[in-house]
C-alpha cells in the first residue's frame, strides 16, 4: 500500500520544496497546452450535440462520480438523453467501448463499470474522448457528460463543471508533483460552476454525500450501516480518510485499510486478523465481486445538490443558440 501523497501535498515542507522546479516546469506545459488549444494552434473538436465537461484541477477523490450520476438524472427528467464518456481508468481496454452493468472492470475501468450500473444513458470508455463522445450521439445521445475531461482540451465543451474536496482544497497550492494541482488554482475561478464537496466557498455549490445502508456484494442482503458495529474498512478511492470518518460517523468502530486508487484488489488483501465484516466503497466492490469471499459489504452512496444547480445547467443549454431545447413528451 502506498502512502497518501496528500500527508506531503497539504503545506510546504520540505518535500514540495524539493520538488519546486518539476512543480513549476508542470505549471508551465500545463498553461502552455491549454492556450495552444484556446489560440486554435491545436485543433479542438466541437460536437453536433452540447458536451458539459465534469472535472478536477487537483488529483484525488472529490465525489465526481456520484455528481455527474446526479447531473444526468437531471438531465433525463427535463427531458436529454445524456450519456457519459470517460478514459476508463485503471482498465486495460484501447478501443471505444460501450460498458456495461457487468463489464469487467479490470478492462473497462472501474469508474466506467459503476457509472454503467446506475447511469441515465449509455456509458462509453475511451482513451480518445473524441471518439467516444461520437459514438454516444450514434447511440442516441444528445448531450454528452465528459467525466474527468477538464484537462482533455482535444474535446470541445460547451459547459465546465468543476468539482473539489472542501477540507483539501488546493492544498498547499503548488502543481504535481510537489503539490495537487493539475492546473494553477486560477482555473478554478474560471470554470462555469464550481461544485465543492462539504463546506463551500462564495461563489461555489455545495455537495453532500448520503448513504445509510450497507449491501452484498455478492447477493441482494442489505442492513443498516449502524448495526455493523466494528467492521475493516476498505478504501481504495482518492480520500479513503473521507470514507472511513462517514463510517465512524455512524457509530463503527473502524479498522481501516486504505489502498491505492483504482487498486486491483486479490483476496490476500482482505485477510485480516478478525472476523469482523469488510466494508468497501461501490468503487472498491464491482473489483471484488469474483473474489467469492463471504462477509463483504459496501455503502452505495448518491450526491445531494441543490436543484437551483441543475436549473441554472439547463437554463445555459438551452439559452445556448447551437443547442435546441428538448421538447417534453417527444423525447424518449
Amino acid at each position: 500500500m502506498l502512502s497518501d501523497p496528500w500527508r506531503h501535498w497539504a503545506t510546504t515542507g520540505l518535500w514540495s520544496r524539493l520538488l519546486w522546479p518539476a512543480s513549476t516546469l508542470y505549471c508551465v506545459v500545463a498553461v502552455a497546452r491549454r492556450r495552444l488549444y484556446m489560440a486554435g494552434a491545436r485543433t479542438v473538436h466541437k460536437l453536433s450535440v452540447p458536451v458539459i465537461v465534469v472535472g478536477n484541477v487537483t488529483v484525488g477523490g472529490t465525489g465526481k462520480t456520484p455528481f455527474v450520476l446526479w447531473l444526468c438524472a437531471q438531465l433525463a427528467a427535463a427531458g436529454w438523453r445524456p450519456g457519459i464518456v470517460l478514459r476508463g481508468y485503471g482498465g486495460r481496454n484501447r478501443s471505444v467501448l460501450r460498458v456495461a452493468a457487468d463489464s469487467d472492470p479490470a478492462y473497462a475501468g472501474d469508474e466506467a463499470v459503476l457509472l454503467a450500473r446506475h447511469a441515465d444513458g449509455p456509458v462509453i470508455a475511451a482513451r480518445d474522448r473524441v471518439a467516444g463522445a461520437r459514438a454516444l450521439i450514434e447511440a442516441g445521445c444528445d448531450v454528452v457528460v465528459a467525466d474527468d475531461g477538464l484537462q482533455h482540451y482535444r474535446l470541445g465543451r460547451c459547459l465546465e463543471i468543476g468539482i473539489l474536496d472542501g477540507a483539501r482544497r488546493f492544498g498547499n497550492g503548488s502543481c504535481l508533483p510537489g503539490g495537487p494541482l493539475r492546473e494553477p488554482s486560477a482555473r478554478w475561478d474560471r470554470l462555469d460552476f464550481r461544485v465543492t464537496q462539504g463546506r463551500a466557498a462564495a461563489g461555489e455549490w455545495s455537495m453532500g454525500l448520503t448513504g445509510d445502508k450497507a449491501c452484498a456484494v455478492k447477493g441482494q442482503a442489505e442492513v443498516g450501516l449502524a448495526e455493523l458495529r466494528r467492521v475493516h474498512a476498505v478504501a481504495g478511492i482518492g480520500h479513503p480518510q473521507r470514507f472511513f470518518r462517514a463510517l465512524e460517523g455512524w457509530g463503527l468502530q473502524v479498522i481501516a485499510h486504505p489502498f491505492p486508487d483504482h487498486h486491483r484488489y486479490s483476496a490476500k488483501d482482505l485477510r485480516f486478523d478478525t472476523d469482523d465484516p469488510v466494508v468497501m466503497t461501490e468503487k472498491d466492490a464491482v473489483k471484488c465481486e469474483h473474489l467469492g469471499r463471504p462477509g463483504l459489504w459496501y455503502v452505495p452512496v448518491r450526491a445531494v445538490v441543490d436543484e437551483e444547480l441543475a436549473r441554472r445547467v439547463l437554463a445555459r443549454l438551452t439559452a445556448h443558440p447551437d443547442i435546441a431545447k428538448p421538447v417534453p413528451g417527444l423525447r424518449s
